[in-house]
């Protein structure tokens, strides 16, 4: 979708949220290949996306990827649609996965330690991005659009 200067704010959230779930799906659809960019290994990989070992494996990438994906439609959808109420309740759940992942971030600012990957990243990148979606996403679920009315 171009960009017009007259496009209603919450649909440009909703495309600003969408496309970044979906870019985040990507990799993760990437990572079930088997590859580990950026990181060098599996296990340096786990560390700077989660901050532990977990193994980056389909069973685990896949279902997250779904979700990922499903999540980016309920935005985009909600905001070509925005009176329908089940867009709008996957619209808020998507808000509300956002906030918990934003809160989750600032609390293990407290936890994680500070020389690692996954602390500077979740700083920089991860919790700021959360934190900036789940406004943009509750922009969109509560975004009535009077002129389609």
């Amino acid at each position: 979708m171009p960009y017009r200067p007259d496009t209603p704010a919450p649909i440009r959230a909703a495309a600003l949220v969408a496309s970044v779930l979906t870019v985040d799906a990507v990799l993760h659809l990437y990572w079930t290949t088997g590859a580990t960019w950026p990181a060098a290994d599996d296990r340096s990989l786990s560390h700077a996306v989660l901050g532990t070992d977990v193994p980056f494996t389909p069973p685990i990438l896949l279902p997250l990827v779904a979700l990922l994906l499903t999540a980016a439609a309920f935005v985009l959808a909600h905001s070509r649609r925005p009176r329908h109420l089940l867009l709008r309740v996957g619209t808020l759940a998507v808000a509300a996965g956002l906030s918990l992942r934003a809160l989750a971030g600032i609390y293990w600012l407290f936890t994680k330690e500070t020389g690692s990957a996954f602390y500077w990243l979740n700083l920089v990148l991860y919790t700021p991005l959360c934190a900036v979606l789940a406004v943009a996403a509750l922009r969109v679920a509560r975004w009535k659009d009077t002129a389609r009315a």
